[in-house]
């Protein structure tokens, strides 16, 4: 889908990584100024824009360019709503790892259905529905609240 050869998907693969490295990294200073939720938020609508960027620019040192940006943008997506399950939870840590491990269980199964639709309907358009992802934060992420200003925070 990227038309990317085996040393530049090992090459996108790593710039990937590394920029989730980074943006996990810079993620606490951003943190310290932003609520969780309206991060995750913005974050969701960047990468509504750049992801389709990616998947419809031809040449590679834009898609490099992109991906790096999505690995920045994608940080926190895990522990950001983690550290919001344990906040709703205080005092039941059992009960949120619980809940942990189904949403993982159910997690994990979605590449293994991603990879079987690919194999029936071809990659391309199951690359376009990882759009979905971002669209449930925007969907699912509670909104702040006008009279206070922080509803719906997450540490």
């Amino acid at each position: 889908v990227a038309g990317f050869d085996a040393l530049q998907a090992g090459l996108a693969l790593g710039v990937w990584t590394g920029a989730g490295l980074a943006g996990d990294a810079l993620l606490l200073f951003v943190l310290r100024r932003v609520p969780g939720t309206v991060y995750l938020r913005l974050s969701a609508v960047a990468v509504l824009v750049a992801y389709p960027a990616f998947l419809l620019v031809p040449s590679m040192t834009p898609k490099l360019v992109l991906l790096a940006l999505l690995g920045l943008l994608n940080a926190g997506w895990y522990a950001i709503p983690k550290a919001g399950l344990y906040g709703a939870l205080p005092g039941r840590s059992g009960v949120a790892i619980a809940v942990g491990s189904v949403s993982g269980f159910v997690g994990a199964s979605i590449p293994l259905t991603l990879g079987l639709v690919a194999d029936e309907i071809g990659l391309g358009p199951v690359m376009w529905t990882l759009l979905l992802a971002p669209l449930a934060f925007l969907v699912g992420l509670p909104r702040l609240s006008r009279a206070s200003g922080r509803g719906g925070q997450t540490p």
